[in-house]
This record gives C-alpha cells, sequence and structure tokens, in this order.
C-alpha cells in the first residue's frame, strides 16, 4: 500500500499498534469499576498541564505527566473521603483542570496558546521515533503490571470490601491504577487529543464486555477490538483525508453499534425458537 511508503505512517501504525494495548487494557477495569469518567476527567486535566509547560517555557509533556500525577492522587484521596458519590471527585477535578488550562491560556496568549489547540485533537501522524519509543515502553510496563497484579485488580474491581478483608493493599492498589492511568493518558494526548481519548480507552471496552463470556475473555478481546479500529481507522483516515483521531472513534462507534444489533438480532432469532 502507498501509506507504507511513508515514515510517518510507519510511526502512527507502530503507535497505533500500542495504543490499542494500553487504552483497553486500562478501559476494561474504568468501565467495570464504574469509573469511564476518569479518563475524561484526566484528559481535561491533562490540559492544564500543557498550559502549564507553555506558561513556564517548560516541555508540556513533562509538565502534564506531572500534573496528571497529582490528579490521579488527588483522585483517589477524594474518592476516600466521598465513597458514597464517587462522582463528585471527578466533577471537581475535571472543573479544576478546565479553569486553570482556561486561565493559563489567557495570561499567555499568542502562539502557546496555538499549541495548545493541537493537545485538544492531537495528530497521530505527527509523532515522532521518541514518543514511539515511550509508548512502547508503556506498552510493556502495563502488560507486565497487568500480568502480576491481575488477580488482586479483579477482586479490588468487582469487590472492594472483600479485597480489603482479604488483606489486599485496596488503597494503594487504586492509586496505583489512577497513576498508570494518569500517565497513559498523558502519553497519548499529544496522539489522540484531549477530546478523543476517553474514547479510545472506553469503546474497546465496551465493545468486549458485549461479547466476552469471560475476564480474560473481555480483556483479549477489547485488545482486538482495539487493534481492529485503530488500524482501520489510520488506514480510511489516509485514504479519506479525514483526521486519524476523529475516524478512529468514529469505527469504534459504528463497531460498537454492529456488536449491538448483532447482539439483539440473535437474541430475537433464540427467543423465536
Amino acid at each position: 500500500m502507498a501509506m507504507f511508503s511513508y515514515e510517518f505512517m510507519i510511526r502512527a501504525l507502530i503507535a497505533s499498534c500500542f495504543m490499542a494495548v494500553i487504552a483497553p487494557m486500562l478501559g476494561v477495569f474504568l468501565v467495570l469499576r464504574r469509573q469511564s469518567l476518569l479518563a475524561d476527567t484526566l484528559s481535561h486535566v491533562s490540559l492544564a498541564g500543557v498550559a502549564l509547560g507553555f506558561f513556564l517555557n517548560q516541555n508540556p509533556t513533562v509538565m502534564t505527566l506531572i500534573v496528571v500525577v497529582i490528579s490521579a492522587l488527588l483522585l483517589e484521596y477524594l474518592r476516600g473521603l466521598y465513597k458514597s458519590y464517587s462522582e463528585v471527585s471527578t466533577a471537581i477535578l475535571m472543573a479544576g483542570g478546565l479553569s486553570i488550562a482556561l486561565v493559563l491560556m489567557n495570561a499567555n496568549k499568542g502562539a502557546a496558546a496555538m499549541n495548545i489547540q493541537q493537545y485538544l485533537f492531537g495528530s497521530i501522524v505527527t509523532i515522532n521515533w521518541s514518543q514511539v519509543r515511550l509508548l512502547g515502553i508503556l506498552t510493556a510496563v502495563s502488560i507486565i503490571l497487568f500480568l502480576a497484579l491481575k488477580r488482586p485488580m479483579y477482586v479490588l474491581t468487582f469487590d472492594e470490601e472483600t479485597a480489603h478483608v482479604d488483606g489486599l493493599p485496596t488503597r494503594l492498589l487504586s492509586t496505583m491504577f489512577n497513576v498508570l492511568t494518569g500517565v497513559a493518558i498523558a502519553v497519548m494526548i499529544p496522539i489522540s487529543g484531549a477530546l478523543l481519548v476517553s474514547a479510545i480507552m472506553i469503546l474497546p471496552a465496551a465493545i468486549a464486555m458485549k461479547i466476552g463470556k469471560s475476564f480474560n475473555g473481555v480483556i483479549f478481546i477489547s485488545v482486538g477490538a482495539g487493534l481492529l479500529g485503530m488500524v482501520s481507522g489510520l488506514v480510511a483516515s489516509f485514504q479519506i483525508d479525514t483526521p486519524p483521531g476523529a475516524t478512529i472513534t468514529l469505527i469504534f462507534i459504528a463497531l460498537f453499534l454492529l456488536v449491538n444489533v448483532f447482539n439483539v438480532v440473535m437474541l430475537r432469532l433464540l427467543k423465536k425458537r
């Protein structure tokens, strides 16, 4: 294919494969823990890190990592304060992150404000090899942590009280998960954009949960759906000249609708029998 004759498309394809592994794995836990808004919250908070980076003339990615990690820790603290109303903590952080980003953008008008716009939508075709390597490292770390902590995270996800009674370090595990999610979002923001990164994490998980019959099955199907959506969306965006992030998201939405329609049709056929 013609697209493979371009180095930037090869980088984009490798990066999309790494993201297709990281995002759905985290997304499954987010959906099962009823924390789907966590990804959206941290992606909005990341804009404050980007704006702070430009305001201080520092590397925006580094500042985003710092801000997102601090926010992930704060989110876990607030979740402990509002155990029965966990959505309160996400609402507070989202509002605070966006407010800080807007204030800093207003104080640093001009080229920096334009650069921040790039982080809103991202561009998978403009990434460099250092970003690809960073995604590769993050993918490896995510897989290692998943294999090492799958069982305790499984218990924590479905019954936090039981996990606590069993002696599992629930607060530490939850904090580690939030931090890893925050780091993943910070790394993927320049590629997928703050407005679309949560969709890339949540939609493959939602698709897998409609098909998978077991926890491991849901994980594998979500990664497969992620690969299908990321690669096909990237190819489609190249062929029809559309924004990659938006095209990938639309592919995921189409897959989600197809899976739901298929399930409804199969259910009706089974009832007729």
